[in-house]
């Protein structure tokens, strides 16, 4: 598995992004997908998590109905779709690959991560 994450960037509140998150080893296919975020000062936090068949998705409470987590199996991709940015959804965005198939909010339970990208949020 390795992982590259994409699609960061600036954007007013209120406005929205889309994060994609490429296998370029293309392993991952029967693994759960993750995406954690961590701001300035802050400790890593889990945002969302998608099964092995995409069947499956999971949320942190402060996301639910504004991020939607998906992926395309047969192109190795994950996404999170990001509306109605706030600004306190500023953060380093990392995309995870899970040891198992299940979703999971805790990052122990992902062996693999992307390098990151940065989300900000203007108010």
């Amino acid at each position: 598995v390795q992982l590259q994450a994409f699609g960061g960037g600036l954007v007013q509140a209120g406005g929205s992004l889309r994060l994609s998150c490429v296998d370029s080893k293309r392993t991952s296919s029967n693994n759960a997908m993750g995406w954690f975020r961590q701001a300035p000062g802050n400790e890593r936090e889990f945002v969302a998590s998608i099964s092995w068949n995409g069947g499956t998705t999971y949320y942190t409470d402060s996301v639910k109905e504004r991020f939607f987590i998906s992926r395309d199996r047969a192109k190795n991709t994950v996404y999170l779709e990001m509306n109605s940015l706030k600004p306190e959804d500023t953060a380093v965005y990392y995309c995870a690959a899970a040891r198992s198939s299940g979703v999971s909010g805790s990052d122990s339970d992902y062996n693999y991560w992307g390098q990151g990208t940065q989300v900000t949020v203007s108010s």
